[in-house]
């Protein structure tokens, strides 16, 4: 039986030594590594070492019993968040590690919706037993606060009936009736507890130190038989599977890792695979298949259901998306916050510069490079400041690059107050295409949906499948800061073609425009990014960490009192609270800690304040016009967008 398990936590919650330790448990390694002592098996990279943190998920596949196991080992920093999310999209099971002294933190929660998001049956290590302020019994009862009620202690699981058939029999009237008439054998409960984990109804909680190895072997004994999956059933199947991670070797070869779901791969099969939602460059022959440990490739000539590998050969698949008869491309949870200009020595091009970057975005979709033509810079997003301090490096070890970057400034996004329509025509000499849009807010979070009223009589289906594309295909930019637009359902209401003239990317000028004049037309609004944020600092800090809190436009929930700290949890401006973990440290004199996530937009709090200084004009942003085209007398001429209404030659 094939298992692909996850190991997620908080930074510092000893997800990497418990990852150590499971290793060394299996045969996998002679001995564990440690983090202080950078020699984790699964932290190989230079910049892992010396930072003692994650920031790669790498893998190991090892073999226990009857089974075969793929363990991949994630970032536990919030900067990393992405990559984080990504394994998390192939995980079978995944593992929790609590902090028994910390407790459930931002992260914590994090990790723990994504789960939720994608179906992954979670159990949780309580971690840290041996450390003063431990307190296990505590942390159970976070857990059941924070995150589930369903999660249940199962020490002891294997000595017969206790605590945990208890709970199990609770969510199951089948299980209840056979509790009380104690027609039950210790099979059946597995079974039991199998189905119920599986289902995401149960959550088994266990406890231990993994600097100590103590609860370890109990812990993975309980694993090994309490997960199960049906891979071996699906190998006769059509071939299936996921992309989630890309990188490139010392040759700049792309390896692609792929987790196959269903059916066989061999080398020298042709492969479909999709792209973003679309189906994907046709099908592209597979040039080599490995295994993956470590850093170590394996080459294979066949993986099955179940297994991951690693390919050559696919060239435009990126993480998230299906290969085969998997159609569909992974949408994030996760994303980034802030951006940031890349600053190089002027006597390097700007063209190499961007082909580096571009390599990167490739393994990193989220970095989203953009060439800013008005400000004639390279920017680039990311989660926090510390993925930038790894991208310095990234960039100097693998391509021999000094680049640094400027100061991070916060992704703004620009949705509408109300709805509003919009026309575009797009007529010079022998081109034709004519849309009329219904642009309406959405509830935060939605992104930009397309939609059609169109009759098929006045537009036939190809040139609204056309129009559908150029909605989708990029990200507009509103008309107060030039930021992205968001949360709006773009409805097609009419549009027409001329049987002669129209041209592939007519339409394409047409929608473009339509969607600018109508945001032109319309009331837009700023919205900012928001952080969920835990802190934790002495008690006699409390009353300067609140007035903070609402000097930075944030709230909080109550806070807790504790052993002679306090633990405060709120949401805040990313713009205003960015700083604030420096200034937390500073003031307590090193004794308090602050851990964020991204908890998604809100209105801005200071929008007039943000338009002023990005002092963005839409008439003079060339690149994106929301003028009108039409043709007089054999020549074309451009519209204004405030007098193109009365241009068309259709109306909704």
């Amino acid at each position: 039986m094939k298992k692909t398990i996850g190991i997620l936590a908080h930074v510092d919650a000893g997800k990497t030594t418990f990852s150590e330790q499971v290793l060394f448990y299996v045969h996998s390694l002679a001995r564990p590594g440690r983090v202080d002592h950078q020699d984790a098996f699964l932290d190989s990279h230079p910049i892992e070492r010396e930072r003692g943190i994650t920031v790669f998920s790498d893998q190991a596949v090892f073999d226990y019993g009857e089974n075969r196991y793929f363990l991949v080992d994630t970032p536990g920093h919030v900067d990393f968040s992405a990559e984080m999310e990504r394994a998390v999209q192939v995980l079978d099971y995944a593992i929790i590690v609590v902090s028994c002294v910390e407790g459930v933190q931002s992260h914590t929660e994090t990790v723990w919706r994504l789960t939720r998001r994608y179906g992954i049956p979670v159990f949780f290590f309580l971690n840290k037993t041996d450390r003063p302020g431990a307190d296990p019994q505590r942390v159970r009862e976070e857990i059941a606060r924070k995150l589930t009620e369903d999660a249940v202690d199962f020490a002891g699981w294997e000595s017969g009936p206790s605590a945990w058939i208890e709970e199990l029999a609770q969510r199951d009237e089948d299980l209840m009736d056979r509790y009380f008439a104690q027609g039950f054998d210790a099979e059946t409960w597995r079974q039991a507890a199998v189905r119920l984990i599986r289902s995401g109804r149960v959550f088994p909680c266990f406890a231990g130190s993994a600097l100590l190895d103590v609860g370890v072997e109990e812990f993975w004994k309980a694993f090994d038989r309490l997960t199960e999956t049906d891979y071996a059933q699906r190998e006769s199947e059509s071939l299936a599977g996921r992309v989630y991670k890309v990188r490139h070797d010392a040759g700049g070869n792309r390896l692609t890792y792929v987790k196959l779901l269903a059916g066989t791969l061999s080398v020298k099969d042709m492969v479909a695979y999709t792209q973003r939602g679309r189906l994907g460059a046709g099908e592209e022959k597979i040039h080599g298949l490995y295994s993956c440990h470590g850093t170590r490739l394996t080459p294979l000539s066949q993986a099955k259901a179940g297994d991951l590998c690693v390919v050559l050969g696919l060239h435009g698949a990126t993480p998230g998306d299906g290969i085969g008869t998997q159609k569909d491309s992974l949408p994030y949870a996760m994303a980034p916050m802030l951006s940031a200009k890349v600053l190089y020595d002027p006597k390097v091009t700007t063209k190499h510069v961007l082909e580096v970057f571009r390599l990167l975005e490739d393994e990193e979709p989220m970095l989203t490079v953009r060439w800013e033509e008005q400000l004639q810079e390279i920017q680039v997003q990311i989660m926090g400041p510390i993925q930038l301090e790894v991208l310095k490096e990234v960039v100097r070890t693998r391509y021999g690059m000094q680049v640094d970057f400027g100061e991070c400034q916060v992704l703004y996004k620009e949705t509408l107050a109300q709805s509003a329509q919009g026309c575009g025509h797009f007529e010079p000499l022998r081109h034709y295409a004519e849309v009329h849009l219904r642009l309406d807010p959405l509830p935060r979070g939605s992104g930009i949906q397309f939609a059609s009223e169109c009759s098929l009589d006045a537009l036939d289906a190809n040139y609204q499948n056309l129009i559908r594309t150029h909605v989708l295909e990029k990200e507009h930019k509103g008309v107060l800061l030039g930021a992205p637009l968001t949360d709006v359902r773009i409805t097609l209401l009419m549009g027409r073609a001329h049987l002669k003239h129209t041209e592939g990317g007519d339409f394409r000028e047409a929608t473009y425009r339509a969607i600018r004049q109508g945001l032109m037309s319309a009331e837009s609004v700023v919205l900012e990014p928001i952080m969920a944020f835990f802190i934790q600092a002495p008690h006699d800090a409390t009353g300067r960490i609140l007035t903070d809190i609402q000097r930075m436009h944030g709230s909080f929930d109550p806070p807790e009192l504790a052993d002679a700290q306090v633990r405060v949890t709120g949401r805040a401006p990313v713009a205003a609270m960015m700083h604030y973990p420096q200034e937390l440290v500073a003031f307590t004199k090193g004794k308090g800690s602050m851990s964020t996530r991204f908890a998604g937009y809100a209105l801005c709090h200071n929008a007039q304040e943000v338009i002023a200084a990005r002092g963005y004009n839409p008439a003079h942003d060339t690149a994106n016009p929301a003028d009108s085209v039409f043709c007089a007398k054999g020549a074309g001429f451009t519209v204004p967008w405030n007098e193109a209404p009365r241009y068309m030659h259709c109306t909704p």
